[in-house]
C-alpha cells in the first residue's frame, strides 16, 4: 500500500532508523487490522535492538503524526505493527473509484517496455491443450504488465527450422505419394494426424502429381508449415489472443546470427571442438554438464537458436524481457540462460515463467494426449466444447508451476460451481440491478454521504476494492495472474452475500444511494479485472 509505504518510509527517516524493504500484507484475520508489517523484525536483525522496542519508537512516532486516515495501529506478537484504516479513508477512496472507470491502472509518463513471448509452438500440428495455457498465460501476463504501465510487444518465435519441420514435410511428401498409390515408407517418428492428409490433398489438388518423383522439393515442408501457421493463428483468434511480432528462426540463419554467437563464444573460450562436434564449456558459464551445441553433421542442437534469438531480444533494448515455456524446457533453459549471461547481457531484466502440463479429464477419466500419433484433443476443440471465457479462465486459475487438471465437466457447469459463471453472475447481477434504478443514475452525485454503509460485509467491501491497485502492482512484479483470478473470486463472494443479505434499493434513499454507489464500485473493480483476464463481463444472463 503506497501511502502506508510512504509514512513507514518517513518514520524510518525521522527515527534515523537506517532504510530497510518495507513489506506490507493483509493479514488473514481482520481482528489484527487492515494492514500488517514486520518492519520492526527486519531492523531488530540488523540494528541488534529488541524488535518490540523498535515496533513502540515507530507507532509512537505515527500516532505523534495525527494521521486521519489511520483509526488504529497496534504492536502483536513479537513485533508485528498492525494498521486499521479509518471509514471515512474507504469512502472517499470509493468515490474515486467511480471517478475512475481504469481504477487501478497505472499511467506512465514515459513507458517502460517489455518484450513477452509466449506460444512459440512447432508448426509441425494443431495447437495442443499445453500450448494453451502457456498462450492464455502470456497473453494474461501481457495485459498485467500493460496495466502496470508497460509498452508491450507480444511475440511469437516461429520455429521453421531443424529436425521436426523436416520430418513433418517428409511425413506431408509420403501421404501425397499414397494418394497416387505410390509405394511409400512413412518416416520414422511421422506425423500421422488427418491434417497431414489434408495438406497431402490440398497439394495434390494445385499440382496433380507433378512431385511424385522430386524427393527433393520443399513443397511438402513449405505447404505444412504455411497450412499449420494459419491453423495456429485461426485457434489463437478464437482464444482471443493476437501478436504483435512473429520472429522466424529462419532469419538466425539468414542474417549471420548464428555464425556470429559461435565467433563470439569462441573467442570467448566457452566452446571447444570435440569429435566433430562443438560443445560448450559447462564450467566456464557456471553450468554442471558439457552440451552439444553443434552436431558433428553440422546440423546446430536447439540450445543454439535460442541463444542467437535472446541476444536478438537483449539487441532491441526492452526493459523487462518475459519468457513464458511449457515443463519440457526445464531442462534447457538454464544453459541458455547462462549463456545468453557470457555474452554479456544483463539477465536480471529477464523473466523465465516455466507452466506445467495439463491434464485433460472427461467423466473423470485423463483423456490422452501425442502430437504425433494424433490421438489428442486440440485447443481449437477444447475451446468450442467449453467457450472461450472458460478456457480462458481454467488455464490461469492455478499457479503456473502447478499441474493443471481440466476438468470438462466443471468447465461446461452453468452454475455456481463453475468460478467464470460465479464472477460473470455476479457483474450481471449487479448490471441487472443498476438497470433497475435509472431513475436513481442522475441524482448519484448529490449523495456523497456513505457513512451509512457500516455493515460488516460492506465494510469488507470496500476494504476488497481499496486493495485493487496495490494488487495490480504486486502481479506486475511476480506475475502470476492467479492471483488476480483469487482476488476476484473473493470479490464476487463478498457481493453475493452482501446481495442475499441487504436490499440495494430500499425506502431508505440515502441507504440506497450508497449502496448503490458500492456496486458501482464492485462492477467497475470486477470489470477490470475480467478485462486484465482477456474474460468478457456480460451485463445479462
Amino acid at each position: 500500500m503506497k501511502l502506508l509505504s510512504k509514512i513507514l518510509y518517513e518514520t524510518l527517516n525521522n527515527l534515523n532508523y537506517p532504510n530497510s524493504e518495507i513489506i506490507i500484507e493483509i493479514p488473514k484475520n481482520n481482528n489484527f487490522g487492515d494492514y500488517s508489517t514486520n518492519l520492526a523484525l527486519i531492523l531488530s536483525k540488523k540494528i541488534k535492538k529488541n524488535p518490540i522496542n523498535i515496533a513502540k519508537d515507530i507507532t509512537n512516532h505515527i500516532q505523534s503524526l495525527s494521521k486521519k486516515e489511520l483509526k488504529k495501529i497496534s504492536i502483536a506478537g513479537p513485533g508485528f505493527i498492525n494498521f486499521t484504516f479509518s471509514d471515512n479513508f474507504y469512502y472517499r477512496n470509493l468515490l474515486n473509484v467511480i471517478d475512475n472507470p481504469k481504477y487501478g491502472k497505472i499511467e506512465q509518463k514515459k513507458s517502460k517496455t517489455a518484450l513477452v513471448e509466449f506460444v512459440s509452438a512447432n508448426p509441425t500440428g494443431p495447437l495442443t491443450v499445453g500450448h494453451g495455457r502457456g498462450a492464455v498465460l502470456g497473453d494474461t501476463i501481457s495485459n498485467i504488465l500493460e496495466w502496470n504501465g508497460y509498452e508491450v510487444v507480444r511475440e511469437y518465435y516461429f520455429n521453421n527450422a531443424g529436425k521436426q519441420m523436416r520430418v513433418l514435410g517428409e511425413s506431408v511428401a509420403s501421404r501425397y505419394e499414397q494418394i497416387y498409390n505410390k509405394e511409400s515408407k512413412f518416416p520414422d517418428y511421422g506425423y500421422q494426424g488427418e491434417y497431414i492428409k489434408d495438406i497431402a490433398k490440398l497439394i495434390a489438388t494445385k499440382y496433380n502429381d507433378n512431385f511424385l518423383n522430386d524427393d527433393q522439393n520443399q513443397i511438402f515442408k513449405k505447404s505444412a508449415e504455411n497450412f499449420v501457421f494459419q491453423d495456429i493463428k485461426k485457434t489463437l483468434k478464437k482464444i482471443k489472443i493476437k501478436f504483435d511480432s512473429f520472429f522466424n528462426e529462419d532469419d538466425l540463419y539468414t542474417s549471420g546470427a548464428i555464425k556470429k554467437i559461435l565467433s563470439n563464444l569462441k573467442r570467448k573460450n566457452i566452446i571447444y571442438e570435440k569429435d566433430g562436434a562443438t560443445w560448450f564449456n559447462a564450467k566456464s558459464i557456471n553450468r554442471e554438464q558439457d552440451k552439444v551445441l553443434v552436431k558433428s553433421s553440422g546440423e546446430p542442437t536447439y540450445r543454439l537458436p535460442d541463444v542467437a534469438y535472446h541476444k536478438d531480444k537483449f539487441n532491441r533494448k526492452f526493459d523487462l524481457i518475459v519468457d513464458i515455456f511449457g515443463a519440457d524446457h526445464s531442462d534447457t533453459y538454464p544453459d541458455v540462460m547462462a549463456l545468453i549471461k557470457s555474452l554479456d547481457c544483463d539477465i536480471d531484466k529477464m523473466k523465465v515463467i516455466i507452466h506445467q502440463f495439463v491434464t485433460i479429464l472427461e467423466n473423470g477419466e485423463k483423456v490422452k494426449m501425442s502430437t504425433r500419433k494424433a490421438n489428442f484433443i486440440t485447443l481449437e476443440e477444447l475451446c468450442d466444447e467449453v467457450g472461450e471465457d472458460v478456457l480462458r479462465y481454467f488455464f490461469i486459475m492455478r499457479g503456473a508451476n502447478t499441474h493443471l487438471n481440466f476438468d470438462i465437466g466443471l468447465a461446461k457447469n452453468e452454475s455456481d460451481e463453475n468460478p467464470v459463471f460465479y464472477l460473470q453472475y455476479a457483474y450481471a447481477r449487479i448490471c441487472n440491478i443498476l438497470k433497475k434504478s435509472t431513475e436513481f443514475e442522475y441524482r448519484l452525485n448529490e449523495f456523497d454521504d456513505l457513512k451509512l454503509l457500516s455493515s460488516n460485509v460492506e465494510k469488507e467491501i470496500l476494504r476488497k476494492i481499496q486493495q485493487f491497485p496495490d494488487l495490480i502492482t504486486q502481479i506486475g512484479q511476480v506475475l502470476e495472474p492467479q492471483i488476480l483470478a483469487n482476488y476476484l473470486q473473493s470479490l464476487a463472494s463478498l457481493f453475493h452475500k452482501f446481495y442475499a443479505n441487504n436490499k440495494v434499493i430500499s425506502e431508505n434513499e440515502e441507504l440506497s444511494f450508497a449502496r448503490l454507489k458500492l456496486i458501482c464500485g464492485i462492477k467497475i473493480v470486477l470489470k477490470n479485472g475480467l478485462d486484465i483476464l482477456g474474460i468478457n463481463a456480460p451485463k445479462k444472463m
